[in-house]
């Protein structure tokens, strides 16, 4: 029996329409929205640290590999881009402190993102022939060492002329748009999504699940691997160059371990293993820390005025926040599950039956407590019984038992030899 055409790309349809209405809320609010609302920095900020962690997700969630070095690879990213599109007119100017740049050239902003990605791709092709030996902590305290050394490398006088040392870089092409933050994060989740559901995704997912059951079947583990280091890499440095053009300058001090911390946050928020997870998840982490608890800095907040609100107060109530988050989404919100059409009917439709079976199920799990807590009280009262039981059988034995004399065989001898 044919399948219709509807039935056959529903979902691919549905999907398309979802992506349509997003560009669509991105295109209103870019072309009504007031030029210094807020809504604009944070929501290119949501785009850049959603490609971040699902760049991140990519090696952490789907391959198994605990990679702690993002910072870095965003740092060589967002370096990349600023010195490959500084306009050559301001070059004198950015560079002054070391008399001109190297660069005397501009590139297209492209042109400029694809060499960032590959910069930091090909560093981590160097770093992941030796560190990718290690698992768990080790690679993690690996690469966030390499991270630090980064940082602290483009920091030099020496590098002066290439990354204008402890200076800050500016001046070069940042685009203010939000679409282009979007499109570019868009098509990105959208590579990394199809890597992920081709052959070499579910190679990565096995390695992930167990490493000598994957090598077993063929799968060549070094090689994979890498591949994942090195794709996840590249993203992270388009990440880093998205980061630069968000602050309009790039300094070694924005790109530090806390930095790799907050994606590793968005990621835990969202779920370990969950593309959609990571993209909702960036949404929390900054629409809360950059928007909505931003009053709490500021001795205000929804027209509430307290004195505890000050400086740093918002860190505070963030963090209590994603405790809670954490406490009641241990797996994180999407935990491995991905976004579906299918899902959300199937969660409508079964809503009366969960609200109407709700109480009973309530009901059921106290008893169901309530049971083990008396199983665990009458366990203890057996317990107990057995310990007095076994001290009493102690006791009786110890008065039947009568102790034999003690000879001084010493002295019988020497009376018998007298």
């Amino acid at each position: 029996m044919k399948t219709s055409f509807w039935d056959r790309y529903k979902r691919t349809i549905c999907n398309l329409i979802l992506v349509l209405v997003i560009f669509g809320v991105f295109m209103i609010i870019q072309y009504t929205a007031p030029a210094t609302s807020m809504w604009f920095s944070v929501l290119r900020k949501v785009c850049t640290f959603a490609l971040a962690a699902v760049a991140m997700n990519l090696l952490n969630g789907f391959t198994g590999l605990f990679s702690l070095g993002q910072a870095g690879f965003m740092l060589l990213g967002a370096y990349t881009y600023s010195i490959f599109t500084i306009a050559a007119d301001m070059r004198t100017t950015v560079f002054r402190n070391y008399g001109d740049s190297i660069v005397n050239f501009k590139l297209p902003m492209i042109v400029a993102l694809l060499l960032a990605g590959l910069v930091a791709a090909f560093f981590a092709f160097l770093i992941g022939l030796p560190v990718l030996r290690l698992k768990s902590d080790y690679l993690a305290i690996a690469t966030l060492g390499f991270a630090e050394i980064v940082r602290g490398l483009v920091q030099l006088t020496q590098f002066g002329p290439v990354t204008n040392g402890p200076d800050p870089i500016n001046n070069f092409t940042s685009p203010k748009n939000i679409m282009v933050y979007a499109a570019l994060a868009g098509v990105c989740i959208c590579i990394i999504v199809l890597l992920i559901n081709s052959t070499y995704g579910r190679a990565f997912k096995a390695i992930r699940d167990d490493e000598i059951a994957a090598e077993a079947m063929g799968i060549n583990l070094a090689h994979h691997k890498r591949l994942s280091f090195v794709t996840s890499s590249f993203f992270c440095g388009i990440a880093g160059a998205m980061f630069a053009m968000c602050n309009s300058a790039v300094s070694s001090v924005s790109f530090t371990s806390a930095m790799t911390y907050q994606i590793l946050l968005v990621v835990v928020i969202g779920g370990i293993g969950s593309i959609t997870g990571s993209i909702i998840g960036s949404f929390i982490f900054i629409g809360l820390n950059e928007w909505l608890l931003r009053g709490l800095d500021q001795g205000e907040w929804l027209g509430i005025q307290s004195t505890l609100m000050r400086a740093g107060f918002r860190k505070v109530v963030f963090a209590i926040l994603i405790m809670l988050v954490v406490l009641f989404f241990a797996k994180g919100i999407m935990g491995n599950r991905e976004f579906s059409w299918e899902g959300i009917i199937r969660w409508f439709k079964t809503l009366p039956q969960r609200t109407k079976a709700w109480p009973a199920k309530k009901k059921a799990q106290l008893a169901e407590r309530k049971e083990q807590k008396e199983a665990k009280k009458e366990a203890k009262a057996k317990a107990a019984e057995k310990k007095a039981k076994g001290a009493e059988t102690l006791a009786a034995g110890e008065k039947l038992f009568t102790p034999l004399p003690v000879y001084d065989h010493v002295v019988v001898f020497e009376k018998e030899v007298q």
